[in-house]
Formats: C-alpha cells, structure tokens, sequence
C-alpha cells in the first residue's frame, strides 16, 4: 500500500513539533507529584538536590550531609532549580525528566526527518512516546533519561561531522559539551559508550571512514572543557580526594555486584523485550538484520552498534538494574520505526514472528493487569505464596482499597491488541494504524500508573512514609536500622546543623544524645532493639516498626 503524504495524519506538517510537545505535556506532567518518591534512587537523588539547598552548598554533592561520591551534581542542579519554582517536593524532583522527555521527542522527530522523511520521524516518535519503559523513565525522578538524552545527542554529534561537507566544527563542538555534560551527570560511563561505539564502527568498516582529525580534536578538547568545569574546580578546591573515591566506586560498580542488585547474564534482554513493549517485539528482527539498504550517514549501523554496546557492556556488569540498560531505548525504538516503515512501503502485513511475539507480550501484560486488582480484593490467595517472609505477610496487611474499575487497564490493552491484531494486520498496514498503536499503548499506561502505582506504593513504603511526615520539622534524630534507606533524610527535612556524631549509629544507641532519636526498622530485624531497655517501641504497621530512645534515658 503506498504512502499518501497527508493522509496518515490529518494536521499539516508544521504543526507537528507542537503536536509532539502538547502530547508531552499532556502525559508527562498530570500526576508526578501524587505518589511519593521511592526508595532508593528517586529518594536519595531528590536528597542530594534538597541538601545543596538547605546547607547553600551548591559545589559538592551531600547525602545526611555528608560528601557523596557516586554521582556529580548536573541532574541535581536541575533538580535545585526545579525545586527553586515549585518547591521541595515530588513533582519537582521529577520535572527535569519530563523535560527531558519533551526535548528528546522533539529530538528524535527533527533528527528522524533530517536523515529520511517526516513518516519515519514521526513512526520513531511515536515507538518511543508509546512504549512502556521508555514513556515510563519521563515520569521519574531518576538520572538516566538527562545521561541517555546527552550521551544520544553526541552520538549524533560525532556521526555528523563524519559526514563530509557537514560543518564538522559545529557538530565536534556541539558533541563534546554534550557527552561532557553526560560525564558531569553519571559519570565517565558516558565516554566509554561513545568511545566503544566509535572503535566498533571503525573496526567494522576497516578503518575507512575515519573523520578529520580537526573535529575530532575539537570534540575531545570541549568534552575535556566541560568535565573539568566542575571536577577541575572540586580538585582544586577540595584536592583529589572526591574524584579519585569517585573514579574508584565507578569500578567498583562495573566490576562487582551491587547489593540486592544481581540478576542472571540475559536479565537486560528480557527486561528490553518485556518493558520495551510494543517497540522491543515489533523490531526484533531489526535488532539483528538490516533492514533498508539505502542508508546515507550509516544511521542503521550506529543505532545497531549503539544497542548491542549498551546490551552486552550493562550485561557483563555484575550489578543488574532495570535503568542500566535504558540507553538502550533510543535505538531500539529507532530499529523498530525502520521495520515497520519497510512494511508500510511494501504494503505488507506485520509477519508472524513479530506478531505473535507482541500479541505473547502484550498477553502477560493484560493478564499481570487483570491479575493484580482481583489479587488486590482478594489478599488471602497469595498469602500462601508469603508465609515464610513475616514482612511482604505484613506490608499486605496495608488498607488499600481495590475495585473492579482497576480492572479498566487490562481491559483497554486488550482490546487494543484485539483491535490492532485481530482487524486490522488482516491487510497492509497504514501509519494512522501504526501511530493509534503506540498512542493507545501510552493511555494504557497513563491508566496503569493511575489505577495502580498508589495502590502498590501503599504496601511497600507509605506506612513508613507517613510516620516521617507527621513528625517532620521535630527536633529529633532519625536512624534506619537493618536496611538502607534514604526515606527519613527527605521525609522528616533532616537539617544541616545535625552535630556530625549524629551519623554515628553506636552513638545515638548508647551515646550522651541531645535530642530523641527515632529507630526504625523492619519487623524481621526488631529483635536486637527490642532487647534493649532503653528503648520503647512507639509505632508500628505495615511491617515497619519504630523504638524510641528519649533525651536523658
């Protein structure tokens, strides 16, 4: 079936940017600040962000006030600034990233359209906008999507000026300060990415296309810039000591497993498949074969090599976590824009293999969508399945309330899938089918986060939550014992005049105090606090338990 240049979208072509940014807008922004911010990342980054404030010290990252060295400040200073108009709260610890989400839309609509045609831009827009994980990382409080954003952009960059007559300088200088801003936000990760998928492109065309060395100096040397805008100035500052521990952790983090973070060598394939749905599954042959010959800058072979870079480095990684592998979106939705526009140029129906995996896919979703509100009413089926873990038995004791509407999700992505698979696959595809696909796939999930995401949130943290909101602003010490958390920093508004012995647990057990503290912990680690006379249990629900040593005891 052949293209008709206005009849896939019924607005005219200029208008297509403010279409993209009214759609972000519009998904992006409407609820991010109605659930609290999870433990660990969301909490800990948003506290960092809240400390610069509270102590005025802008220069070097603070966790309890104390100097943190596994991350550098750019996505926090966003977060300051985010914080500085709307407040200290949730919906401005996510604001950066539903920017971000906006700009690289809009980024990967005019980069699509400059490398082929307004169909493909749009086609590669919409795989993004409307698959799961990706739309989902636009509406967290999380680094990852400001590092993916800048570490794309100099790809894109560095592909430019190795094309000839492509005003190189311009695209070395523009590619250098973004992968150096991508340093500055995570870390030197960053260049390693950019650094591999360069040596792999060299290596495959046999060292054929190599760029001018001007540009490439250029490129280099405002990457070095940007870095050393900051770490330059902390080093000189503060000595050596933060970018050495900071280097340190980096390889430490690559080269061993975080705690509670390991996973199986396939984990980022599957997780890329699953959460990468209906994009990941429609593309997946495009994951391995080429798919259109004609190719003027090699966009095929850079996002090919940028995805299997990103997939095999973050799986050799010993530390397995959903975001490490979130780079990976930008390519994988562009592979899967490029298949489907060679279906839609041949007329051609989406073959079985992408089929019936997507139609496999989108079942379990449906089906872990109607599961979870009857699970929801109906608790006592899955106690079994909790018996031996006092905790998970107690967090489902939470009063949340589920009704058949939260059925709603499952209900409209099934039918979805029987409306796309079931009458339309049946003759050559049109992009208005394709785009209402991808649109229809980010109301599921704007209804999935709606129905779903307080209720979830309501059994695994808000009960502990809570208790630190209602004592916020009290002049006390609070102290997480038997678990990592980062919830009583942002919660409870620590100050920075804590004395620095208030880091010290032994201290606030058995020290000469100024102030009550506040130990909570979990109910499977009370034992040894509960032993202590000293200490007076003083709350308890949902699995999380809280003793009080009281000033002068």
């Amino acid at each position: 079936m052949g293209f008709r240049p206005m009849s896939f979208l019924r607005i005219p072509e200029k208008y297509d940017p403010w279409l993209i940014a009214l759609l972000s807008l519009l998904f992006f922004l409407p609820g991010l600040g109605q659930v609290h911010l999870f433990d660990w990342d969301e909490i800990n980054f948003a506290e960092c962000a809240r400390e610069m404030i509270a102590s005025g010290n802008y220069l070097q990252v603070q966790i309890n006030f104390e100097p943190f060295w596994e991350k550098p400040p750019l996505f926090f200073w966003m977060q300051v600034l985010s914080m500085k108009v709307f407040g200290i709260n949730e919906f401005a610890a996510r604001f950066p990233n539903a920017l971000a989400g906006l700009i690289g839309l809009l980024a990967m609509y005019f980069i699509g359209k400059k490398w082929k045609d307004r169909r493909f831009a749009l086609l590669w827009t919409a795989a993004y906008f409307g698959s799961l994980l990706p739309h989902l990382y636009f509406r967290s409080g999380i680094i990852d999507p400001w590092f993916n954003l800048f570490i794309f952009g100099s790809l894109y960059a560095w592909i430019r000026l190795s094309q000839p007559q492509s005003h190189a300088l311009k695209w070395a200088i523009f590619g250098g300060v973004l992968l150096g801003l991508g340093v500055l936000t995570k870390g030197p990760v960053a260049g390693l990415i950019l650094g591999l998928c360069v040596l792999i492109f060299w290596l495959l065309s046999r060292f054929r296309e190599l760029p001018n060395w001007r540009p490439v100096g250029a490129f280099i040397l405002l990457c070095v810039l940007t870095i050393a805008s900051w770490f330059g100035l902390e080093w000189y500052q503060n000595g050596p000591w933060f970018t050495k521990t900071f280097v340190e952790y980096q390889i430490r983090l690559l080269s061993t497993e975080d705690a509670g973070h390991g996973g199986f060598p396939g984990y980022h394939f599957v997780v890329l498949l699953l959460g990468c749905f209906p994009a990941g599954s429609l593309g997946l042959r495009a994951w391995f074969k080429k798919v259109q010959a004609d190719d003027e800058w090699q966009m095929q072979r850079w996002m090919r090599i940028l995805f299997w870079v990103v997939l095999i480095l973050f799986s050799l990684v010993q530390s397995k976590i959903v975001h490490y592998s979130s780079l990976c979106y930008y390519p994988l939705t562009f592979l899967a824009a490029l298949q489907i526009y060679s279906w839609l140029d041949k007329g051609i129906a989406i073959p079985k293999l992408e089929k019936w995996t997507t139609l496999g896919i989108g079942g379990i979703w449906v089906i872990a969508c109607l599961a979870l509100p009857f699970l929801g009413m109906h608790p006592q089926w899955i106690k079994p399945l909790l018996s031996q873990d006092p905790f998970a038995m107690a967090n489902m004791q939470a009063d949340v309330v589920w009704t058949y509407w939260q059925l709603i999700p499952g209900l409209f992505l099934l039918g979805l899938l029987i409306w796309f698979f079931g009458f339309r696959s049946k003759r050559g595809l049109i992009q208005w089918d394709v785009n209402r696909l991808f649109f229809g796939t980010a109301i599921f999930l704007f209804l999935a986060l709606a129905m779903f995401i307080n209720r979830i949130e309501g059994y695994s943290q808000r009960a502990v939550i809570e208790f630190y909101k209602e004592h916020q602003g009290e002049d006390a010490y609070f102290q997480p014992m038997g678990y990592k958390s980062y919830a009583h920093l942002w919660y409870s508004r620590v100050p920075a005049n804590h004395p620095p012995e208030s880091k010290d647990k032994g201290w606030l057990l058995s020290g000469d105090i100024d102030k009550n503290v506040y130990f909570i912990t979990k109910i499977t680690k009370e034992g040894d606090l509960a032993q202590k006379p000293e200490l007076e249990k003083v709350w308890e629900k949902n699995g999380f338990v809280v003793f009080l040593r009281r000033v002068g005891e």
